[in-house]
């Protein structure tokens, strides 16, 4: 793709190069973006819209926040990368502090949230050999219908959505797929197979789905009756969306393993985690497992400035107050365009109507009007502003939402 002399390019422009350069394995909106800063996005032809999606919770402080864009500064001008290697000056303080904000005993720092899962799934399997004493490869982990850990081959092969699975196999075995909220299915599934129980606390993927009360008490009773580790995948849930550090503690639950990602690297770059158990995490010796940019300078440098924003309490109060305003407003829309509104802290999945707007449909009207989100599985829109939104601006935005999906 080329531009004439003296043309400025537009957003028609980028979107072309994007189409004929890169792998057609996202669809997004029509839209170009240039710049950020809290809630607010701009793109290259200087229209403003406010970020309702907050890259799917990964940005949770917003758009470039002061505080992380200082301390991302301040390592680059020090040191980015070492690997594991060696031992470096911001390491060992972020593991101690994250360790200490999910009250945890351990961390293993990664990079995407898929490899936080699958760093969870490979330690649960040697704890089952090492410490269950199960036979070497036969630990088989318990996973909930309608879930979402990523997009690597292990991964979508207990995934039962088709776009994320097929044509991708075989698949990896030793996973056992039940429904989601149905602790009576676990129940019936563990085996002396069985190693772990994989769930997320809130479905994000699958609509902001939060579980029925009791049930991951009730996975809980089940893990710890059976000898089983309990893994609830906080990459998206966690770090102060749902009004709480961690989304389990709206269940009173402690699982043995947590993944964290997404909001972890500030919305800078990626950094992810598995905090947990000692007793779990502490097996792992020496070349059993690695990542070259896991846990580097500058990673743990952005991430220790999240846990200390965390460890104020002021995101997880600002994410109660404005997620009550949010469901307030949107609960008047059921039966008006909306079929169900679902979700915890700032964060809602928005069932449409039949014969309304589509998911992809309302996602560009509302992107007419200066607000840009995200449909899912065709007829749920997801909301996720950043924690930093105004009272002002929530309310901007979802003046348009109900002027697009309200009837």
């Amino acid at each position: 793709m080329t531009v004439t002399a003296n043309a400025v390019p537009t957003t028609d422009h980028y979107i072309a190069l994007d189409e004929h350069w890169s792998t057609h394995n996202y669809h997004p909106l029509p839209v170009v973006l240039a710049n950020g800063e809290g809630a607010w996005v701009t793109d290259v032809d200087g229209n403003r819209y406010l970020d309702f999606l907050a890259g799917y919770s990964a940005l949770n402080f917003g758009h470039r926040h002061p505080d992380l864009v200082a301390a991302t500064t301040a390592q680059l001008d020090r040191i980015t990368l070492t690997s594991r290697a060696f031992h470096h000056d911001q390491f060992g303080a972020f593991c101690r502090e994250l360790a200490e904000l999910t009250d945890t005993e351990m961390v293993l720092p990664m990079n995407s949230g898929a490899e936080a899962v699958e760093s969870a799934l490979k330690v649960a399997r040697k704890w089952a050999y090492q410490v269950k004493g199960m036979p070497d490869g036969t630990a088989e982990i318990i996973t909930a219908s309608g879930n979402f850990h990523g997009r690597t081959t292990t991964i979508v092969s207990f995934s039962d959505d088709p776009e994320a699975r097929a044509d991708y196999g075989p698949y990896t075995p030793g996973f056992v797929t039940v429904p989601y909220g149905d602790a009576e299915a676990v129940a019936r599934a563990i085996t002396d197979r069985t190693a772990a129980v994989l769930v997320e606390p809130v479905q994000g993927e699958a609509g902001v789905i939060v579980p029925p009360a009791g049930y991951l008490t009730e996975l809980r009773r089940l893990c710890d009756e059976h000898n089983v580790l309990l893994i609830a995948d906080e990459v998206q849930s966690g770090l102060a969306r749902t009004g709480t550090v961690l989304a389990c503690e709206h269940f009173g639950v402690r699982p043995d393993l947590v993944t964290l990602g997404k909001a972890l690297g500030g919305g800078i770059l990626p950094v992810s985690a598995v905090v947990g158990s000692r007793d779990v995490l502490g097996l792992l010796r020496p070349g059993e497992h690695g990542s070259t940019f896991g846990g580097n300078p500058l990673a743990c440098a952005v991430g220790r400035t999240v846990v200390g924003m965390l460890a104020t309490g002021e995101y997880q109060e600002r994410a109660r107050t404005l997620g009550a305003r949010l469901h307030g407003r949107l609960d008047e829309l059921v039966g008006n365009g909306v079929d169900a509104v679902r979700g915890l802290g700032l964060w809602a999945g928005v069932d449409l109507s039949p014969g309304g707007p589509t998911g992809r449909q309302a996602a560009k009207a509302l992107m007419e009007r200066g607000v840009l989100c995200k449909e899912t599985h065709g007829s749920t829109l997801r909301l996720a502003p950043p924690l930093v939104i105004s009272t002002a601006d929530l309310d901007r935005g979802l003046d348009a939402v109900v002027e697009v999906i309200g009837r």
